[in-house]
């Protein structure tokens, strides 16, 4: 969680600098859902992170590095500069990026979940979605399919409070999210989104009955966005007495302090762990901030099944 969000911290800084070329999606205060849920999965599972959830692709494996080079579209990026900010995917590691409308990326998790249970490979994909996205027909459609199929599948929605600038109760009547399950057949459970040991459990427990052949979980964490829905959103809609606080509830304070309270760790051992990501961290900007960004002229490759062999007709007149 402090990688996360010193990492995110990081992008910031950069973004109001003017060097990342696109937007910054922060989980600043939701941490909690993407990397306590990331944490269940076994080595061959897979995981669908949405524009919040970079902390289930850094418990995956996924590296600072990888992620600075992607924010800036470096030619050394995963998508080599195609894409920017968490789209892009690792198989791996095991982490799938998702598809830009958001809850369009259900059916295919779908899919993924479907070949494991043909193959009879004992996997499960973890797909992660926001509240606003379970309104949508693709989310329907998706674990509708899953839920009759009895698939491998567990939906960790997190309920962060707004589907962009539309509060939850404007988007959906229904009080918690996890009674949607119903209509599926489904079980459904809610759990404190800004408590990573609650997650983690009742994650591991939704996984674990996945991979026995018992279907699909419905998890909702509840929790809040404390910043907008991107750097560019000035939060106008959001209360800052809310803001103030679900920023009490902040699940890196809530962890560290439960460390140090039940023993598992001295504050000394911990300002330990900050030093390591500041370090980690820095290595990596030095590493990859002066990368060169990709030549125009490669923006085809591997782009078609049968790619062009002669330089673009636009590429000529640069």
């Amino acid at each position: 969680m402090r990688l996360t969000r010193s990492l995110e911290e990081r992008l910031v800084a950069w973004y109001r600098q003017g060097r990342i070329p696109g937007g910054v999606f922060r989980s600043l205060g939701q941490e909690a859902a993407a990397v306590g849920s990331a944490y269940a999965l076994g080595p061959d599972d897979v995981c669908s992170p949405v524009i919040r959830d970079l902390g289930s692709m850094l418990v995956r494996g996924a590296k600072p590095p990888q992620v600075f080079r992607q924010y800036q579209g470096k030619a050394g990026s995963p998508t080599r500069g195609r894409d920017l900010h968490v789209m892009f995917s690792d198989l791996g590691r095991g982490y799938l990026g998702h598809i830009a409308p958001l809850g369009v990326m259900l059916p295919v998790i779908a899919g993924v979940a479907l070949s494991f249970k043909l193959n009879r490979e004992p996997r499960v994909v973890l797909a992660y979605s926001g509240d606003g996205a379970t309104s949508t027909g693709a989310f329907h459609e998706g674990l509708n399919f899953a839920s009759v199929q009895r698939l491998p599948l567990v939906v960790l929605v997190e309920n962060n409070g707004f589907a962009y600038s539309t509060p939850t109760g404007s988007e959906t009547v229904i009080e918690h999210l996890s009674d949607k399950a119903a209509g599926y057949g489904i079980p459904g459970v809610s759990v404190d989104g800004n408590d990573v040991l609650e997650v983690h459990q009742v994650t591991r427990a939704a996984l674990e009955k996945a991979r026995s052949g018992n279907g699909v979980t419905l998890i909702e964490a509840v929790t809040y966005r404390r910043a907008g829905h991107a750097e560019h959103d000035d939060q106008r809609y959001q209360s800052k007495d809310e803001i103030a606080e679900w920023e009490r509830r902040d699940p890196v304070t809530r962890y560290v302090d439960r460390l140090v309270t039940e023993g598992w760790a001295d504050p000394g051992k911990l300002a330990d762990l900050d030093h390591r990501v500041t370090s980690e961290l820095d290595q990596a900007v030095a590493a990859c901030e002066n990368d060169p960004l990709p030549d125009p002229g490669t923006a085809l490759t591997d782009v078609y099944a049968n790619p062009a062999t002669a330089e673009p007709l636009w590429y000529r007149s640069i």
